[in-house]
């Protein structure tokens, strides 16, 4: 089995494969806002950057689902 790394997701440590992308643990949360901003260790990624922005080992990913609406 691949090595595993642990990060903290949404305030929760979690573990997951070495290589997981950004892109990866949006699928595997089941996270389908298409508005969803996404940070990694209190820095803003960019979504096109997801697909090529692998994990490391203590990294603090926010999920951030913007309220839209007056």
């Amino acid at each position: 089995m691949p090595p595993q790394i642990e990060i903290i997701l949404n305030g929760l440590k979690e573990k997951v494969l070495a290589g997981t992308t950004i892109a990866d643990l949006i699928k595997m949360s089941g996270e389908e806002d298409k508005h969803l901003v996404v940070e990694r260790n209190n820095r803003f990624i960019h979504p096109q950057t997801y697909h090529a922005t692998p994990l490391s080992e203590g990294d603090r990913i926010e999920f951030i689902n913007p309220d839209f609406g007056g």
